[in-house]
Protein backbone atom coordinates (compact mmCIF):
# COMPACT_ATOMS: atom_id res chain seq x y z
CA UNK A 1 0.00 0.00 0.00
CA UNK A 2 0.90 3.65 0.21
CA UNK A 3 0.96 4.75 3.58
CA UNK A 4 1.44 8.35 4.06
CA UNK A 5 2.17 9.80 8.24
CA UNK A 6 1.21 13.68 8.91
CA UNK A 7 2.83 14.45 12.07
CA UNK A 8 6.12 15.22 14.12
CA UNK A 9 9.59 14.09 12.25
CA UNK A 10 13.11 14.84 11.33
CA UNK A 11 13.68 18.02 12.47
CA UNK A 12 11.70 17.86 14.97
CA UNK A 13 13.46 15.23 17.89
CA UNK A 14 11.53 13.79 20.88
CA UNK A 15 9.79 10.30 20.71
CA UNK A 16 7.08 11.58 19.05
CA UNK A 17 9.52 11.81 16.19
CA UNK A 18 11.37 8.95 17.04
CA UNK A 19 7.54 6.71 17.37
CA UNK A 20 6.59 8.28 13.96
CA UNK A 21 10.16 7.42 11.81
CA UNK A 22 10.44 3.96 13.62
CA UNK A 23 6.81 3.23 12.66
CA UNK A 24 7.28 4.48 9.00
CA UNK A 25 10.58 2.26 8.78
CA UNK A 26 8.40 -0.92 9.75
CA UNK A 27 6.03 -0.32 7.16
CA UNK A 28 8.71 0.12 5.18
CA UNK A 29 10.77 -3.00 5.67
CA UNK A 30 7.33 -4.91 5.17
CA UNK A 31 6.92 -3.55 1.30
CA UNK A 32 4.58 -0.40 1.70
CA UNK A 33 5.49 3.20 -0.10
CA UNK A 34 5.71 5.29 3.03
CA UNK A 35 6.51 8.83 3.02
CA UNK A 36 6.29 11.69 6.37
CA UNK A 37 4.48 15.05 5.90
CA UNK A 38 6.05 17.08 9.01
CA UNK A 39 5.84 20.36 10.53
CA UNK A 40 6.97 23.46 8.48
CA UNK A 41 5.66 24.94 11.79
CA UNK A 42 4.62 22.55 14.65
CA UNK A 43 4.14 24.97 17.47
CA UNK A 44 4.43 28.97 17.90
CA UNK A 45 7.62 29.63 19.56
CA UNK A 46 5.54 30.74 22.68
CA UNK A 47 3.47 27.84 23.47
CA UNK A 48 6.34 25.56 23.31
CA UNK A 49 7.92 25.46 26.87
CA UNK A 50 11.34 23.54 26.07
CA UNK A 51 14.60 25.09 24.81
CA UNK A 52 14.48 24.05 20.90
CA UNK A 53 12.07 21.69 19.13
CA UNK A 54 14.90 20.28 16.31
CA UNK A 55 17.30 17.58 16.26
CA UNK A 56 20.82 18.26 16.18
CA UNK A 57 21.46 15.37 14.33
CA UNK A 58 21.67 14.58 10.41
CA UNK A 59 18.19 13.66 8.60
CA UNK A 60 17.54 9.93 8.46
CA UNK A 61 17.70 9.05 4.13
CA UNK A 62 15.47 5.86 4.72
CA UNK A 63 12.17 7.34 2.64
CA UNK A 64 10.61 10.78 2.25
CA UNK A 65 10.50 13.04 5.28
CA UNK A 66 8.70 16.46 3.45
CA UNK A 67 8.26 20.01 5.79
CA UNK A 68 5.11 20.99 4.04
CA UNK A 69 2.66 21.47 7.08
CA UNK A 70 2.21 24.64 9.42
CA UNK A 71 -0.22 24.38 12.57
CA UNK A 72 -1.82 27.43 12.50
CA UNK A 73 -1.90 28.68 8.87
CA UNK A 74 -5.48 27.46 7.19
CA UNK A 75 -4.55 28.35 3.94
CA UNK A 76 -1.57 26.03 4.50
CA UNK A 77 -4.01 23.32 5.88
CA UNK A 78 -6.23 23.44 2.09
CA UNK A 79 -2.91 23.25 0.41
CA UNK A 80 -1.47 20.14 2.27
CA UNK A 81 -4.90 18.31 1.85
CA UNK A 82 -5.07 18.76 -1.81
CA UNK A 83 -1.74 17.59 -2.15
CA UNK A 84 -1.93 14.45 -0.63
CA UNK A 85 -5.43 14.32 -1.93
CA UNK A 86 -4.04 14.04 -5.13
CA UNK A 87 -1.31 11.64 -4.18
CA UNK A 88 -4.29 9.51 -3.25
CA UNK A 89 -2.41 7.45 -0.28
CA UNK A 90 -4.45 4.37 0.68
CA UNK A 91 -3.88 5.37 4.49
CA UNK A 92 -3.21 8.79 5.79
CA UNK A 93 -2.29 8.43 9.43
CA UNK A 94 -1.91 11.12 12.07
CA UNK A 95 -0.52 10.74 15.75
CA UNK A 96 -2.65 12.65 18.02
CA UNK A 97 -1.68 14.14 21.30
CA UNK A 98 -2.99 17.43 21.75
CA UNK A 99 -6.29 19.37 20.74
CA UNK A 100 -4.35 21.81 20.03
CA UNK A 101 -4.07 20.09 16.46
CA UNK A 102 -7.46 19.22 16.24
CA UNK A 103 -7.85 22.05 13.49
CA UNK A 104 -4.93 21.64 11.14
CA UNK A 105 -5.86 17.75 11.46
CA UNK A 106 -9.50 17.22 10.92
CA UNK A 107 -9.02 20.11 7.58
CA UNK A 108 -6.87 18.47 5.74
CA UNK A 109 -8.09 15.24 6.39
CA UNK A 110 -11.87 16.36 5.59
CA UNK A 111 -10.03 17.47 2.10
CA UNK A 112 -8.05 14.57 1.51
CA UNK A 113 -11.02 12.12 1.99
CA UNK A 114 -12.71 13.95 -0.86
CA UNK A 115 -10.97 11.39 -3.17
CA UNK A 116 -13.11 8.87 -2.43
CA UNK A 117 -9.94 6.81 -2.15
CA UNK A 118 -8.07 7.53 1.23
CA UNK A 119 -8.57 6.18 4.40
CA UNK A 120 -7.61 8.30 7.56
CA UNK A 121 -6.40 6.57 10.62
CA UNK A 122 -5.13 8.64 13.57
CA UNK A 123 -2.88 6.35 16.21
CA UNK A 124 -4.06 7.93 19.58
CA UNK A 125 -1.58 8.73 22.69
CA UNK A 126 -4.44 10.25 24.63
CA UNK A 127 -7.61 11.56 23.30
CA UNK A 128 -8.05 13.36 26.64
CA UNK A 129 -4.92 15.36 27.13
CA UNK A 130 -2.68 15.14 30.82
CA UNK A 131 -3.34 18.93 31.38
CA UNK A 132 -6.92 20.33 30.63
CA UNK A 133 -7.86 23.32 28.88
CA UNK A 134 -10.47 25.30 27.59
CA UNK A 135 -12.77 23.70 24.56
CA UNK A 136 -10.41 20.87 24.72
CA UNK A 137 -13.44 18.47 24.54
CA UNK A 138 -15.28 20.37 21.17
CA UNK A 139 -11.55 20.43 19.48
CA UNK A 140 -11.46 16.77 20.10
CA UNK A 141 -15.04 15.90 18.87
CA UNK A 142 -13.87 17.75 15.59
CA UNK A 143 -11.39 15.87 15.04
CA UNK A 144 -12.65 12.34 15.75
CA UNK A 145 -15.41 13.18 13.09
CA UNK A 146 -13.02 13.56 10.36
CA UNK A 147 -11.34 10.27 11.30
CA UNK A 148 -12.33 6.82 9.53
CA UNK A 149 -10.68 4.51 12.31
CA UNK A 150 -8.57 4.77 15.60
CA UNK A 151 -5.49 2.76 16.52
CA UNK A 152 -5.05 3.37 21.00
CA UNK A 153 -2.11 2.18 22.68
CA UNK A 154 -3.30 1.41 25.99
CA UNK A 155 -6.81 0.06 27.60
CA UNK A 156 -7.18 3.84 28.95
CA UNK A 157 -6.97 5.01 26.01
CA UNK A 158 -9.36 2.92 23.92
CA UNK A 159 -11.98 3.38 26.52
CA UNK A 160 -11.66 6.69 26.30
CA UNK A 161 -12.41 6.81 22.51
CA UNK A 162 -15.42 5.67 23.54
CA UNK A 163 -16.43 8.99 24.82
CA UNK A 164 -16.41 10.69 21.33
CA UNK A 165 -17.57 7.57 19.32
CA UNK A 166 -18.78 4.25 19.73
CA UNK A 167 -19.47 3.53 15.88
CA UNK A 168 -15.84 3.86 14.13
CA UNK A 169 -13.16 1.02 14.64
CA UNK A 170 -10.96 0.86 16.95
CA UNK A 171 -8.24 -1.54 17.97
CA UNK A 172 -5.90 -1.80 20.82
CA UNK A 173 -1.90 -2.09 20.61
CA UNK A 174 0.46 -1.54 23.28
CA UNK A 175 3.23 1.12 22.76
CA UNK A 176 6.26 -0.81 20.75
CA UNK A 177 9.65 -1.07 22.47
CA UNK A 178 11.91 2.21 21.29
CA UNK A 179 14.88 -0.16 19.81
CA UNK A 180 16.50 3.06 18.44
CA UNK A 181 18.66 3.67 20.88
CA UNK A 182 21.41 1.18 19.97
CA UNK A 183 22.36 -1.88 22.31
CA UNK A 184 22.97 -2.81 25.47
CA UNK A 185 26.86 -1.75 27.25
CA UNK A 186 27.80 -3.09 30.59
CA UNK A 187 27.03 -1.37 33.65
CA UNK A 188 30.78 -0.58 34.71
CA UNK A 189 30.43 1.20 31.24
CA UNK A 190 27.64 2.98 31.65
CA UNK A 191 28.40 4.45 35.40
CA UNK A 192 32.13 5.14 34.43
CA UNK A 193 30.89 7.42 31.05
CA UNK A 194 28.61 8.76 33.59
CA UNK A 195 31.03 9.18 36.75
CA UNK A 196 28.81 7.19 38.60
CA UNK A 197 29.80 5.55 41.97
CA UNK A 198 30.11 1.26 41.36
CA UNK A 199 28.51 0.62 45.24
CA UNK A 200 25.57 3.14 44.64
CA UNK A 201 21.83 1.81 44.24
CA UNK A 202 20.94 3.69 40.94
CA UNK A 203 17.40 5.01 40.65
CA UNK A 204 16.35 6.87 37.59
CA UNK A 205 13.70 9.52 36.18
CA UNK A 206 14.35 9.93 32.44
CA UNK A 207 12.66 12.00 29.93
CA UNK A 208 10.90 15.43 29.88
CA UNK A 209 10.08 17.03 33.11
CA UNK A 210 6.38 18.10 33.55
CA UNK A 211 4.03 18.69 36.79
CA UNK A 212 1.99 15.62 35.83
CA UNK A 213 4.89 13.09 35.96
CA UNK A 214 5.40 13.25 39.56
CA UNK A 215 8.96 14.04 40.05
CA UNK A 216 8.05 16.08 43.20
CA UNK A 217 6.52 12.75 44.69
CA UNK A 218 9.58 10.89 43.85
CA UNK A 219 11.87 13.42 45.59
CA UNK A 220 9.49 13.05 48.64
CA UNK A 221 10.14 9.44 48.90
CA UNK A 222 13.82 9.53 48.85
CA UNK A 223 13.44 11.62 51.70
CA UNK A 224 12.01 8.76 53.68
CA UNK A 225 14.05 7.70 56.47
CA UNK A 226 14.13 3.94 56.15
CA UNK A 227 16.36 4.70 52.85
CA UNK A 228 19.19 6.22 54.37
CA UNK A 229 21.16 2.77 55.79
CA UNK A 230 21.13 2.18 51.88
CA UNK A 231 23.89 3.75 49.33
CA UNK A 232 21.41 5.32 46.99
CA UNK A 233 21.47 7.89 44.37
CA UNK A 234 18.51 9.47 41.77
CA UNK A 235 19.46 10.56 38.78
CA UNK A 236 17.04 12.78 36.90
CA UNK A 237 18.04 12.91 33.33
CA UNK A 238 15.60 15.22 31.41
CA UNK A 239 14.68 18.50 29.81
CA UNK A 240 12.31 20.94 32.54
CA UNK A 241 9.17 21.87 30.61
CA UNK A 242 7.85 23.30 34.59
CA UNK A 243 9.64 25.98 36.47
CA UNK A 244 13.12 23.92 37.62
CA UNK A 245 12.92 25.93 40.93
CA UNK A 246 10.62 24.19 43.04
CA UNK A 247 12.19 21.08 42.63
CA UNK A 248 15.88 22.33 43.54
CA UNK A 249 14.35 23.78 46.44
CA UNK A 250 12.25 20.72 47.45
CA UNK A 251 15.78 18.90 46.93
CA UNK A 252 17.99 21.44 49.06
CA UNK A 253 15.32 21.48 51.83
CA UNK A 254 15.34 17.86 52.33
CA UNK A 255 18.76 17.89 52.15
CA UNK A 256 18.72 15.47 49.59
CA UNK A 257 21.54 17.19 47.57
CA UNK A 258 24.52 14.03 47.78
CA UNK A 259 21.18 11.80 46.66
CA UNK A 260 19.68 13.27 43.76
CA UNK A 261 21.66 14.79 40.50
CA UNK A 262 19.88 16.65 37.78
CA UNK A 263 21.27 16.36 33.91
CA UNK A 264 18.38 18.92 32.83
CA UNK A 265 19.12 18.90 29.14
CA UNK A 266 17.42 17.00 25.97
CA UNK A 267 19.23 13.94 26.67
CA UNK A 268 20.74 12.96 22.56
CA UNK A 269 20.15 9.44 20.98
CA UNK A 270 23.53 8.65 21.73
CA UNK A 271 23.45 8.85 25.24
CA UNK A 272 20.38 7.42 26.05
CA UNK A 273 21.62 3.47 26.43
CA UNK A 274 24.47 4.85 29.17
CA UNK A 275 21.88 6.78 31.36
CA UNK A 276 19.27 3.37 31.07
CA UNK A 277 22.38 0.81 31.40
CA UNK A 278 23.87 2.28 34.60
CA UNK A 279 20.58 2.38 36.46
CA UNK A 280 19.46 -0.16 38.24
CA UNK A 281 15.20 0.93 38.69
CA UNK A 282 13.93 3.31 36.34
CA UNK A 283 10.90 5.29 38.43
CA UNK A 284 7.77 6.89 36.59
CA UNK A 285 6.10 8.48 39.41
CA UNK A 286 3.32 9.58 37.17
CA UNK A 287 -0.19 11.34 38.69
CA UNK A 288 -1.78 10.63 35.47
CA UNK A 289 -0.61 8.99 32.14
CA UNK A 290 -1.63 7.17 29.83
CA UNK A 291 0.94 5.05 28.06
CA UNK A 292 5.07 5.80 28.35
CA UNK A 293 7.40 5.70 25.78
CA UNK A 294 9.83 5.42 29.12
CA UNK A 295 8.69 2.35 29.79
CA UNK A 296 9.16 1.09 26.23
CA UNK A 297 12.81 2.34 26.05
CA UNK A 298 13.56 0.56 29.62
CA UNK A 299 12.22 -2.57 28.22
CA UNK A 300 14.58 -2.32 25.40
CA UNK A 301 17.38 -1.98 27.61
CA UNK A 302 15.65 -5.17 30.05
CA UNK A 303 16.22 -2.41 32.94
CA UNK A 304 13.59 -2.97 36.21
CA UNK A 305 10.84 -0.52 36.11
CA UNK A 306 8.51 0.83 39.13
CA UNK A 307 5.80 2.78 38.17
CA UNK A 308 2.53 4.40 39.32
CA UNK A 309 -0.89 2.49 38.78
CA UNK A 310 -2.75 5.39 36.75
CA UNK A 311 -3.59 5.11 32.86
CA UNK A 312 -2.11 2.53 30.93
CA UNK A 313 1.27 1.78 33.23
CA UNK A 314 0.32 -1.09 34.81
CA UNK A 315 -1.40 -3.17 31.94
CA UNK A 316 2.40 -2.55 30.57
CA UNK A 317 4.53 -3.53 34.02
CA UNK A 318 3.35 -6.46 35.47
CA UNK A 319 3.88 -5.94 39.32
CA UNK A 320 6.52 -8.12 40.63
CA UNK A 321 7.19 -9.65 37.05
CA UNK A 322 8.99 -6.45 35.51
CA UNK A 323 8.99 -4.20 38.37
CA UNK A 324 6.77 -2.42 40.57
CA UNK A 325 3.46 -1.09 40.13
CA UNK A 326 2.41 1.24 42.90
CA UNK A 327 0.02 4.25 43.89
CA UNK A 328 0.99 7.76 43.14
CA UNK A 329 1.96 8.99 46.56
CA UNK A 330 5.44 9.20 48.56
CA UNK A 331 4.89 6.27 51.01
CA UNK A 332 4.01 3.68 48.10
CA UNK A 333 7.18 4.58 46.03
CA UNK A 334 9.16 4.58 49.19
CA UNK A 335 7.88 1.40 50.44
CA UNK A 336 9.19 -0.14 46.77
CA UNK A 337 12.08 1.46 47.09
CA UNK A 338 13.39 0.38 50.34
CA UNK A 339 12.09 -3.16 49.29
CA UNK A 340 14.29 -3.27 45.95
CA UNK A 341 17.59 -1.99 48.13
CA UNK A 342 16.67 -4.80 50.80
CA UNK A 343 16.02 -7.53 48.35
CA UNK A 344 17.61 -7.13 44.96
CA UNK A 345 14.96 -8.82 42.98
CA UNK A 346 15.89 -9.95 39.42
CA UNK A 347 13.14 -9.29 37.40
CA UNK A 348 15.23 -10.02 34.37
CA UNK A 349 13.65 -12.87 33.20
CA UNK A 350 10.28 -11.36 33.28
CA UNK A 351 11.39 -8.30 31.48
CA UNK A 352 12.52 -11.22 28.77
CA UNK A 353 9.42 -12.59 28.72
CA UNK A 354 7.42 -9.44 28.56
CA UNK A 355 9.25 -7.38 25.78
CA UNK A 356 8.45 -9.67 23.50
CA UNK A 357 4.81 -8.21 23.15
CA UNK A 358 6.13 -5.31 22.38
CA UNK A 359 7.00 -6.04 18.56
CA UNK A 360 6.77 -2.98 15.73
CA UNK A 361 5.01 -5.58 13.39
CA UNK A 362 1.98 -5.96 16.19
CA UNK A 363 1.79 -1.83 15.36
CA UNK A 364 1.70 -1.87 12.00
CA UNK A 365 -0.94 -4.95 12.29
CA UNK A 366 -3.20 -3.21 14.23
CA UNK A 367 -3.29 -0.28 11.53
CA UNK A 368 -3.99 -2.83 8.57
CA UNK A 369 -6.60 -4.33 10.85
CA UNK A 370 -8.73 -1.15 11.32
CA UNK A 371 -8.15 -0.15 7.72
CA UNK A 372 -9.62 -3.40 6.46
CA UNK A 373 -12.68 -2.35 9.18
CA UNK A 374 -13.31 0.85 7.70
Amino acid sequence: MKITLLGTAYPYRGGLALYNERLMEEFQKQGHDVSINTFSLQYPSFLFPGKTQYANWKKPNKFPIKRTVNSISPINWIRTGLKIKKERPDILIFKYWLPFFSPCFSIISKIVKSNGHTKVITIVDNIIPHEKRPFDNMLTKFFVKHIDGFVAMSQSVYDDIAKFDTKKPRSLCPHPLFDNFGNNISKEEAIKKLNLKNEDINFLFFGLIRGYKGLDILIEAMADERLKPFPIKLLVAGEFYDDSKPYYEMVKQLNLEDRISFDPRFIPDDEVKDYFCSTDLVVQPYKTATQSGVTQIGYHFETPMLVTDVGGLAEIIPNGKVGYVVEPNGKSIADSLLDFCINRPDFSEGIKEEKKKYSWERMTQAVEKTYKQI
